[in-house]
């Protein structure tokens, strides 16, 4: 087959990146391959992927090919899960169970740091049963809810601090 008939032959496919986004975008929308969305987030590709698997509103495009390609939507959920596991420290389970909770929009709207109270430290479910507070009154629920953010806000700080003295 020469390479004129294989181009083509092979022109009828779809490629995500050529392809508008549709009427909504009114044009063509930038997507980025795997890699490209990983080197924007600062994490590896195999992370990417591992996200997919975990959490299941992150779909990306998926050329023929398989290639996987992100487009700005798709980043803006990746940096909220990056935010969520990196900065403010929760587990993976906690990062669902949390956008769960809040719904993706608002999480994605959410400012950094502004993690629902009963959801801001890792753990601090543990510590309200430990205490005792899970059956509380409502007053003694609004204490204990102050003060796990008191201790929250003292962790990130102890964190901070942490990373100051190892550099």
């Amino acid at each position: 087959m020469t390479s004129a008939a294989r181009t083509a032959r092979s022109s009828p496919r779809k490629n995500p990146r050529s392809q508008s986004a549709g009427a909504e975008a009114g044009g063509g929308e930038q997507l980025l391959k795997i890699g490209e969305a990983a080197k924007a987030l600062g994490v590896e590709a195999y992370v990417l992927r591992f996200w997919e698997t975990q959490f299941p509103f992150l779909r990306p495009r998926h050329a023929h090919s398989k290639h996987r390609f992100y487009a700005a939507q798709d980043l803006q959920t990746l940096r909220l899960i990056k935010r969520l596991l990196h900065e403010e420290r929760f587990t993976i389970e906690g990062a669902k169970k949390y956008i769960r909770e809040v719904g993706l929009e608002r999480a994605l709207n959410a400012k950094p740091g502004a993690v629902a109270p009963h959801l801001e430290a890792p753990g601090s479910t543990h510590a309200a049963s430990a205490a005792g507070t899970t059956g509380a009154s409502s007053a003694g629920g609004a204490s204990a809810d102050k003060a796990r953010r008191t201790l929250a806000e003292v962790r990130r700080e102890l964190e901070s601090l942490h990373k100051l003295l190892e550099n």
